[in-house]
């Protein structure tokens, strides 16, 4: 009886007894993953992780699994619809937790940039403060209000007919200087450096593509531009349907489930039945190859595969009780013979076809 693996703890109640459950349809079966894969035409790691809690099997695998099982696929299909929305329900909380996490990075990588710059620009000096005009400290009269009459400074200059502050010059400033960019203009001007090189960078590349390509000439002298030689025409075989990985020759000693020769593009050709174990010859005219299985066996029960060329593998029984051989080619199914071995001494072929 295979020996199964805990199942996950973060598990949903209801998906970990969906899988509890097709664990007890595979031991009453007495298939190993290996048969079990085989007959449902789904890989030996597909299975592993459904039954072991990792990956909700689709319902296509459900009705398989009943039907080699002989289990109603009514009850079946219930069950599996109640863990699928049990399995949705997991993913969208794991899924709302991520994005909660993904949120809350962008805000603080946000809160990095955005953060004003140093300085606050209503803090500036006005122009009665030192560094304005000449003359305006601190308790002193506006320049702008002072009289020009008799006892007037003889060397203080008469003020701007600009208002201060508004001018050309700027808030303390002198007349006649622009004044300095503030951090934001700085990094406006940049961008819009940036963007303008940016268009003139793709123009330049429009450019350069059609001077290439010769589209920019309608003279007799424009040179079309050579096209590129086509592939030549495949000289294989016809193609093979979708995840079969071989055929024929090139199956020859490969494994028929990852070979993709299993499932529904293999038969069993030939049987046999030597002591408790049921010994098949199993043949994909897909792949045009052919394997031994053995069923219903017990630990150091071998099966193997003989082809009419002399071409043979073996395979072994562990605690999967069965086993299949790699492949041989063979042209048709009467090309093969399996034969057992049991770990008591027993042995038996299937009959000749």
């Amino acid at each position: 009886m295979p020996r199964w693996k805990a199942l996950p703890d973060e598990l949903d109640p209801q998906v970990r007894e969906f899988a509890s459950q097709l664990r007890r349809l595979v031991d009453r079966s007495g298939l190993g993953i290996a048969a079990l894969a085989d007959r449902t035409g789904y890989s030996k790691t597909s299975w592993e992780r459904y039954l072991n809690g990792r990956l909700l099997p689709p319902k296509g695998a459900i009705l398989a699994l009943a039907e080699v099982t002989g289990t109603h696929p009514v009850h079946l299909t219930t069950m599996w619809e109640l863990a699928e929305r049990a399995w949705s329900r997991s993913e969208m909380r794991h899924d709302m937790t991520m994005e909660q996490i993904r949120i809350t990075q962008a805000r603080e990588a946000l809160g990095e940039f955005g953060r004003p710059p140093a300085g606050d620009p209503a803090g500036r000096r006005g122009a009665g403060a030192p560094g304005g005009f000449p003359g305006g400290f601190p308790g002193s009269r506006d320049a702008a209000s002072v009289g020009h009459g008799p006892g007037a400074d003889a060397g203080r200059p008469r003020p701007s007919a600009v208002p201060q502050g508004r001018g050309p010059a700027g808030p303390g400033q002198p007349p006649g200087h622009a004044p300095a960019p503030s951090p934001g203009q700085a990094r406006g001007r940049r961008r819009a450096t940036l963007v303008v090189a940016g268009v003139v960078g793709v123009l330049l590349v429009a450019a350069t593509v059609v001077l290439l390509t010769g589209l920019g000439g309608d003279g007799d002298d424009a040179k079309p531009v050579a096209a590129s030689p086509s592939p030549s025409p495949s000289t294989s075989g016809p193609a093979l349907p979708a995840g079969v990985k071989c055929a024929a020759d090139d199956c020859a000693g490969q494994d028929p489930e990852d070979m993709g020769c299993g499932g529904e593009f293999a038969k069993t050709v030939a049987s046999a039945t030597v002591g408790t174990a049921l010994i098949e010859v199993r043949y994909s005219e897909t792949c045009g190859a052919a394997w031994g299985r053995i069923t219903q066996a017990s630990v150091g029960d071998t099966v193997q595969i003989t082809s009419g060329a002399g071409e043979g593998h073996s395979g072994s029984v562990d605690a999967s009780m069965d086993a299949y051989t790699p492949m041989v080619a063979v042209p048709d199914a009467a090309g093969a013979t399996a034969c057992a071995t049991l770990a008591n001494g027993e042995t038996g072929c299937t009959p000749a076809q």
